[in-house]
């Protein structure tokens, strides 16, 4: 009840929420009717400032907007450094005082076409390194989606003017991912050529389809021998859990002593001091993002392995996975939100269909397979 006389009072008392403002006190009226009309209207002068105050203090210029965006969202990026880049960026183009509603396709597409310009540094030594085109990927992440995300939620949650801005026509057509199996032949190949410690966390890429990330940040206290399994951070900070199979049973139950926190160590072959932390030569450290990606580089280089990266060792584990399993058993063991995006390792179950079915057929076909595809080509247009 909003209104409501007090004990011993011979008037109202009103008492509401607006906005998240408690607005209390004497309606000065002894009759309910006349009460409730006085109660209604100071809802509603009280709605009207609440809406003014609303936007006095909405953000009106690109410069408050991605600043309060920064604050409310940005900041919170596990990805906070390219964040800081794309906003500084995206500033520095469209300037700290345009106005939200002069964001429109027009403007959008100027900034897509200048970042798609320009070039992107390939390799560490200026004297060696080459400029390649930036990809769709990345003109996609730092200027097309931030931009999108800032003015998006200006409209929705700030309740501000903004642009008409067809976001979809601006988002670039990125290539599908690759898939690149490993054979077993490919797979001794490289491993053969990794150093001592590398070579483990290698092989646990190999068998538990682990990103390289999830792999150096896997502690011990995050392996549960009892219950089989183990739980690694994901994109977002997603944990998922992983049954242990016996391969993988092992090999982390043989790394269980080893004298530091994480699971996956390397033996220092030199002391050295790298800002507040000392590395002594012949003690066990903690393998690093760039320790790790440099040897796998530098291992399938040796292996003599072609068209192989290092993200292929995922790749691998989840086609050989869903050959003995299905698509929601690798969704689950890989982390994807959607099954669709699991649904690009498909090829593996039809290229197994395929092999069954001929398999299966004992009796050798008399149609000449080229010629079928050659005839099917001509009638279609494509002879």
């Amino acid at each position: 009840m909003s209104i409501y006389k007090r004990k011993g009072a011979k008037t109202f008392t009103f008492d509401f929420w607006v906005r998240g403002a408690r607005f209390y006190g004497d309606t000065r009226c002894t009759e309910r009717r006349e009460a409730q009309q006085d109660e209604k209207q100071r809802k509603l002068d009280a709605a009207a400032k609440a809406t003014v105050a609303a936007e006095l203090d909405a953000p009106r210029t690109w410069g408050q907007a991605s600043s309060r965006w920064f604050d409310e969202i940005g900041q919170h990026h596990k990805a906070l450094d390219l964040t800081l880049l794309s906003l500084e960026w995206l500033s520095k183009e469209i300037g700290a005082d345009r106005p939200l509603v002069e964001i429109d396709d027009n403007l959008v597409s100027r900034l897509v076409a200048k970042r798609r310009a320009q070039k992107r540094q390939v390799g560490r030594r200026k004297d060696r390194a080459k400029q390649r085109p930036v990809s769709a990927a990345t003109v996609n992440r730092t200027v097309t989606e931030p931009l999108r995300k800032v003015v998006l939620r200006a409209q929705k949650t700030w309740k501000v003017p903004v642009g008409d801005v067809d976001w979809s026509q601006h988002m670039l057509a990125e290539p599908q991912e690759r898939v690149r199996e490993a054979s077993e032949g490919e797979e001794s190949a490289v491993m053969g050529k990794l150093e001592r410690g590398y070579d483990e966390a290698m092989q646990f890429a190999f068998d538990s389809g682990c990103r390289r990330m999830e792999v150096i940040a896997l502690k011990k206290t995050d392996v549960d021998f009892f219950s089989r399994q183990f739980t690694v951070t994901g994109k977002g900070g997603k944990l998922r859990v992983i049954p242990m199979g016996d391969k993988l049973f092992a090999q982390l139950w043989r790394l269980k002593d080893t004298p530091t926190e994480y699971v996956f160590t390397y033996i220092a072959q030199r002391t050295v001091k790298r800002g507040n932390r000392l590395i002594e030569r012949g003690k066990h450290q903690p393998l690093t993002d760039a320790g790790l990606r440099s040897a796998q580089r530098r291992a399938i280089a040796a292996s003599g392995v072609p068209n192989f990266r290092p993200h292929d060792t995922r790749h691998t584990n989840a086609t050989r996975t869903l050959r003995a399993s299905n698509l929601r058993v690798v969704q689950s063991l890989l982390g994807h939100r959607d099954v669709a995006t699991t649904a690009k390792y498909a090829h593996a179950m039809v290229e197994d269909v395929r092999a069954a079915l001929n398999a299966a057929s004992p009796v050798k076909s008399t149609v000449d397979t080229k010629a079928a595809d050659d005839k099917l080509l001509k009638d279609n247009g494509n002879g």
